[in-house]
């Protein structure tokens, strides 16, 4: 069961990543004096509020499986999935700002709790932490494989921010000819490799993966990757994800360019193709949930949300083909049929 090798590694990495969320020992000089204790208890508060929320651990997860199923040692890639996971928890403080979500979790985000400016000093504060979990590697690792994994990382959220930034731009120029390699474009950088390929080849660093093996790894992670986030997307408009989200429809409401959307677009009658680009143009409050609908109403009727999942399958059997007759050097069981799981949850995931 999907969830139980979700919650296995949750169980593991969770106390990692709790050690570092409160002040370290300063230098004499710097310590809180006790008069401060209660507002530097505040910041620890916004700090903490998103890795208390525990989302499903699959970046961290998946790390963990790929070092263990290439034969690696658990208590080696711990701290690296710890740093994986604060990733994830600093990124989402960021990218709620910047997209002025609603909720995460099934709670308020970040900046409607505490305010923009809290918000983005607790995502900073998280990023910080991580480079120390990062540093604290080379106790475990040794300084040459923890530069590597060091590497790892820079290049992995240097090409999430680029994919952030870029989707970040065209939904504010209302950008409207979008094609389907656009999308891949984004999402290669913010999905395939920031929670499938680079989390995997974290893991087979620590391992010690070949070159060839890490090549295969990153193939696979781009086929899984756009197929999770097709998922994503789909789920955005059909699900309640368990009842966590009470706003369907948020990346419209949002202005995100997804497939179903550069679908709609490229396939709308010239009247709907008029009013959906009006209801594009409206900033995300200005959107009201009838128009919302209208749109989800047209991504049914043009086939736009079949088209997607569609993808997504050719996408999910490119990798299931990939992960059978290429990457059996992560053998050892019972953790390759742990990946196999993943890979079917997250074509048929329901949150």
């Amino acid at each position: 069961m999907i969830t139980d090798i979700l919650n296995k590694y949750k169980k593991l990495v969770w106390p990692e990543i709790k050690k570092y969320l409160k002040d370290p020992k300063y230098p004499r000089g710097f310590e809180i004096p006790e008069k401060y204790k209660k507002i530097a208890n505040f910041h620890w508060k916004t700090v903490n509020e998103y890795p208390l929320r525990k989302g499903k651990y699959l970046r961290p997860t998946l790390l963990l499986l790929t070092c263990e199923a290439l034969g690696g040692k658990t208590k080696d890639a711990l701290k690296t999935a710890a740093a994986m996971q604060l990733s994830e928890e600093w990124l989402l403080a960021h990218d709620d700002f910047e997209d002025d979500s609603l909720e995460r979790r099934g709670l308020p985000t970040l900046h409607r709790l505490y305010g923009n400016e809290l918000a983005i000093n607790a995502g900073d504060a998280l990023q910080i932490i991580m480079w120390k979990v990062l540093a604290d590697n080379q106790k475990i690792l040794g300084p040459k494989k923890a530069y590597l994994v060091q590497d790892e990382f820079h290049k992995i959220l240097t090409r999430t921010a680029l994919g952030q930034g870029v989707e970040i731009k065209w939904t504010k120029d209302n950008k409207l000819n979008l094609g389907d390699s656009d999308w891949y474009f984004i999402c290669d950088g913010k999905t395939s490799y920031y929670t499938i390929a680079g989390p995997m080849r974290l893991g087979a660093i620590i391992a010690g993966a070949k070159t060839r093996e890490l090549k295969i790894v990153t193939k696979f992670g781009i086929n899984l990757g756009r197929c999770f986030q097709l998922i994503d997307d789909i789920l955005d408009i059909t699900s309640d994800f368990k009842g966590l989200k009470k706003q369907v429809g948020n990346d419209i409401y949002e202005g995100k360019r997804t497939v179903m959307l550069g679908h709609l677009l490229r396939n709308a009658k010239p009247d709907d193709r008029a009013k959906i680009i009006k209801i594009l143009a409206k900033g995300r409050d200005a959107k009201t949930q009838a128009e919302v609908g209208w749109i989800i109403k047209k991504m049914h009727e043009y086939k736009s949300i079949d088209y997607a999942r569609n993808l997504a399958k050719k996408f999910k059997n490119n990798a299931q083909e990939i992960f059978e007759k290429e990457m059996k050097f992560l053998g050892k069981q019972p953790y390759r049929n742990y990946l196999s799981e993943i890979i079917t949850f997250i074509l048929e995931r329901k949150y």
